[in-house]
């Protein structure tokens, strides 16, 4: 007799991950929104980075060229920051991405020590065939809501980031920041910061 361990899954069992945080929302129904918000943007994130594996595009080149099709020229700093990343990990993947042919990074005559990013012709022509794949997923994400409550959810994110980015901002007037992944380190191992907390930089126009 076989071992039941050993027998191969069904093939309509969900992968790990995603049966993971099903099982977490089933036992905690009235989670909070913070974590309703990280668990659909995961799953988000995971079925958009399948597709754009079709395409040999890295989710992390994604998310820069979603801000570059808007608009091309910004900083790497500013890039960084629009992204949500560290400045040494988005200088790699730009590093990366102007190697694949998708950028290139320019200084300007009248600003040597900014480097500026854009889009190269490869990098333009992208938009038309992955921005329909991020709409695919973001359609079947909402499958089953009325055009109105998808109204409303829109409606939703959008006061809570602003009331968020509210909270940030009066921070950073108090002198708090986002600490560094090596500032959290330390914390961790119950060492004080090395430094006083900073205010943010904002974002130049």
């Amino acid at each position: 007799m076989s071992d039941p361990s050993k027998q191969k899954r069904p093939e309509t069992q969900r992968p790990g991950v995603t049966q993971a945080i099903l099982d977490w929302h089933a036992a905690v129904p009235d989670d909070r929104l913070a974590h309703l918000v990280r668990d659909a943007r995961r799953g988000l994130g995971r079925c958009l980075q399948m597709r754009l594996a079709e395409h040999g595009v890295a989710s992390g080149h994604w998310t820069f060229l979603r801000i570059l099709w808007v608009r091309e020229g910004f900083t790497q700093r500013e890039l960084s920051e629009l992204a949500g990343v560290m400045e040494p990990t988005a200088f790699a993947a730009l590093h990366a991405m102007e190697k694949l042919g998708y950028i290139t990074r320019q200084r300007r005559p009248d600003n040597r020590k900014n480097i500026y990013v854009f889009l190269t012709d490869e990098g333009r022509a992208l938009r038309d065939k992955l921005v329909p794949l991020a709409e695919e997923i973001n359609g079947m994400a909402v499958e089953g809501l009325s055009v109105e409550e998808v109204a409303v959810m829109r409606k939703g994110l959008h006061l809570m980031i602003e009331n968020l980015a509210s909270y940030e901002e009066g921070s950073a007037n108090e002198r708090r920041r986002v600490p560094s992944t090596r500032e959290l380190a330390r914390l961790a191992r119950g060492e004080p910061p090395r430094s006083p907390i900073s205010p943010v930089r904002p974002l130049r126009p």
